[in-house]
């Protein structure tokens, strides 16, 4: 910290910070840590008290009120829509008499995508806004706080204020500087190579028409279709959307220019689609979904779409979500995830440091498998 005085408090809305002063703290990389994404989950009824997800963003202000620091947060009646599970620790914790919700999560809601968790002026007050997030927990009996899929540089953060890491792994696409898509095809081993060309050919031998729309191109009708494709998707895969139609509004009308609607139409009808995010030096794939099943169209557009699109704008990596080892084949590579646990009770905090002592070796020997099925050429 510097000399300047600091004051923490709670807001319940992301509403209560104007866009201006939320953002002079996110900054612009990150899509999903931006005024308008956090606004677009609660004023959409997405990320809500009723859905489990009461907001209790974290603020530390100097002495003239100016905001040093923002920590997205939510106080959790559950462990849904996280993609790090404590299920366990939940059981664990109850069934000896305790009580671990609410819990207080650091985290975009629904969104396994890395990204500070600390929104910062300035480094310098990290030490005063997690303090002040330990204290306001043991103030209010909350169980745990929780800081999920942190950006590498703010992971030391945590750990120097004592809270337990944890790492989990996903699948990320990186940039070798590629200059077009065949560029990248080089680099895979040539089985491999001829695999994607022959999924690419029959994906556009359905005869549909790929459009890539952002901005002002995408319009309500297309977010009528996408709704269409996430409610499909969800009710398949996890019994309820967490998601509401009026969110895709609100991002259309809120920040539509860090959007990429991937459609595939036939004729003037989409069919399917997969919806990513831009950032600075990442694109983020999220959803997908489609009203009819066609040979590797969902590799399409989730994958080759956007390994297409980094390459032509320069971006570093694409990240396409949690879970997901079929995306190996495709040129995603295993990397890890990273987390911090503040855990209140000294029995669970021992138990999960103990747990998570033999968890991290794991996920490290999983991952050095994975790594031998990946599809590059050696040396590549």
């Amino acid at each position: 910290m510097t000399g300047t005085p600091a004051t923490f408090r709670i807001v319940t809305s992301a509403a209560d910070i104007s866009a201006a002063d939320w953002n002079a703290c996110a900054g612009d990389n990150n899509p999903f840590t931006l005024h308008a994404f956090i606004s677009a989950l609660e004023d959409s009824g997405s990320a809500v008290a009723a859905a489990g997800w009461q907001a209790a963003h974290a603020v530390l202000e100097d002495a003239n009120g100016a905001i040093l620091g923002i920590a997205p947060a939510y106080a959790k009646s559950h462990s849904q829509g996280e993609y790090v599970f404590d299920h366990g620790w939940a059981d664990a914790f109850e069934r000896a008499g305790g009580r671990y919700y609410p819990k207080y999560q650091m985290a975009v809601p629904f969104t396994p995508a890395t990204g500070p968790r600390l929104l910062l002026q300035d480094t310098a007050h990290a030490p005063a806004l997690i303090a002040g997030i330990t204290q306001f927990c043991a103030r209010q009996q909350i169980s745990s706080a929780h800081a999920t899929f942190i950006a590498p540089e703010q992971v030391p953060l945590f750990a120097d204020a004592g809270w337990l890491i944890r790492h989990t792994e996903q699948f990320h696409w990186h940039n070798a500087g590629y200059g077009t898509f065949e560029d990248f095809l080089g680099s895979l081993a040539s089985r491999k190579r001829k695999t994607i060309r022959r999924e690419r050919r029959e994906a556009a031998e359905s005869g549909l028409r790929i459009v890539a729309l952002s901005g002002a191109d995408i319009r309500e009708t297309h977010w009528d279709a996408f709704w269409h494709f996430y409610q499909d998707t969800g009710s398949r895969k996890w019994g309820q959307p967490y998601l509401t139609r009026a969110f895709f509004s609100l991002i259309g009308a809120r920040m539509a220019e860090r959007v990429l609607l991937v459609l595939a139409m036939d004729g003037d009808t989409p069919v399917a689609g997969a919806l990513n995010f831009i950032g600075g030096d990442c694109l983020y794939g999220r959803y997908w979904g489609a009203v009819r099943d066609l040979p590797f169209l969902h590799f399409e557009l989730c994958y080759y779409q956007a390994i297409d699109y980094a390459i032509t704008h320069g971006l570093a990596r694409v990240e396409a979500g949690a879970q997901g080892p079929h995306k190996l084949a495709r040129g995603y590579v295993p990397v890890v995830t990273t987390s911090a646990h503040h855990i209140q009770h000294p029995g669970l905090r021992r138990a999960i440091e103990d747990y998570l002592e033999r968890e991290r070796p794991a996920i490290a020997a999983d991952i050095r498998a994975m790594e031998s099925f990946t599809p590059y050429r050696r040396g590549s």
